[in-house]
């Protein structure tokens, strides 16, 4: 996989940068800005080296519908970014063409907004996108575990290169293949048959597996615990590799729907489990201690509905362990909210911008896009 530091010449070279700009966006106001702020030492490196740049993106609401990336521009405007909106692909030819100078960084119109091309792969979608610039470069870890055309397809067509934030991404998640031990994996979310492959994999590698979130309840179940209302997976399998493994590590305690602490011998039917007990934080902070290298996705509770404070006082409890010199990886979407609302962004060895591509590169050791830049252009 070819980086930034192998382009030799750039001095007005287009080059088509495929960003993760799908932030949300709440009355044209840009919320949470990270993946944003991730994508501008690209950006600033290739406009110092005078190039035309081209970024394109997605954008997708939370019900489905196409957000228009125009609230992007105006944001990287306040960044101090000088970014010219574009609002379709024929524009654009003619603007790159006529009016852009080396140094000018333009943003298109968000892909999905051009039929299915973008999701289908489309080849003559990929080869369109491809025909505006004269290289390709993919800042969008988090995407990079789809097979879309502005990821897959334009690298057919262009040669390829990582960029920084990208790079920093496969250096820093690869440390997991081979950490320093005592290693701790603390794994949290939902959606616990689409983890197992990770799961499978670190406790092969890791010290500590702790499991917590929603996934926490399918094993709880399994080992015979009483889990009441609680969410669990709606298919049924065999966890007793998980369950008699000495290295998995369960909440003992938990915060129910009335916000009480309750071990997870006691809950009754009526319960539903929504966090993790404080008896269950004082144990993950014995194995913190003791940790060399430690790696977090996901949240220890239902984030998303206020039950928050375990998952901050997790972030706080890593945050020291990294001022100590452990190494430290976090990422996924509630993770890196629960940071950003500490404001502790510079707290970590590194914080991931993927949430699904993360998850995917640690259980594959690579993804559909980093493929792609390997073959790219005749790579």
């Amino acid at each position: 996989m070819k980086t930034l530091r192998d382009i030799e010449h750039l001095e007005g070279v287009k080059v088509l940068v495929r960003v993760d700009f799908n932030v949300p966006i709440t009355g044209g106001v840009v919320g949470d800005d990270f993946r944003i702020q991730a994508a501008l030492p690209t950006i600033n490196f290739l406009t110092s080296k005078k190039a035309k740049v081209i970024l394109v993106s997605h954008a997708e609401s939370s019900d489905g519908s196409n957000d228009s990336l125009e609230p992007i521009a105006v944001h990287l405007g306040k960044l101090g970014q000088k970014v010219t909106f574009i609002h379709n692909i024929k524009d654009a030819f003619g603007v790159i063409e006529h009016t852009m100078k080396n140094g000018d960084c333009i943003l298109l119109e968000n892909l999905r907004m051009y039929g299915d091309g973008e999701k289908k792969n489309d080849p003559k979608f990929s080869q369109e996108l491809a025909s505006l610039g004269d290289i390709y470069v993919n800042e969008a870890f988090p995407v990079s575990h789809r097979s879309h055309a502005s990821i897959v397809g334009v690298p057919d067509f262009l040669r390829g290169y990582a960029g920084v934030q990208f790079e920093k991404e496969v250096l820093h998640l690869s440390k997991a293949f081979n950490p320093p031990h005592p290693f701790v994996f603390i794994l949290g979310g939902a959606k616990f048959d689409t983890k197992i492959p990770l799961i499978q994999k670190f406790m092969d590698t890791a010290d500590t597996v702790f499991i917590g979130g929603a996934l926490a309840n399918d094993l709880l179940k399994a080992k015979g615990h009483e889990i009441g209302k609680s969410l669990v997976s709606p298919t049924v399998r065999d966890l007793s590799q998980f369950v008699n493994n000495p290295k998995i590590m369960l909440p003992v305690d938990i915060i129910n729907q009335n916000h009480e602490a309750k071990s997870v011998e006691t809950l009754i039917p009526e319960d539903r489990i929504l966090d993790a007990g404080p008896r269950t934080l004082e144990l993950l902070k014995e194995k913190i201690k003791t940790a060399k290298f430690i790696l977090w996705n996901g949240p220890l509770g239902l984030y998303e509905e206020g039950f928050q404070a375990p998952t901050r006082e997790l972030a706080l409890m890593i945050s020291i362990a990294t001022t100590e010199g452990v190494e430290t990886v976090v990422g996924g979407g509630d993770t890196v909210g629960a940071i950003a609302t500490l404001g502790m962004q510079d707290k970590f060895t590194f914080i991931s911008t993927g949430g699904g591509a993360m998850l995917d590169f640690l259980a594959k050791g690579t993804l559909p896009g980093i493929e792609a830049l390997k073959k790219s252009g005749g790579n």
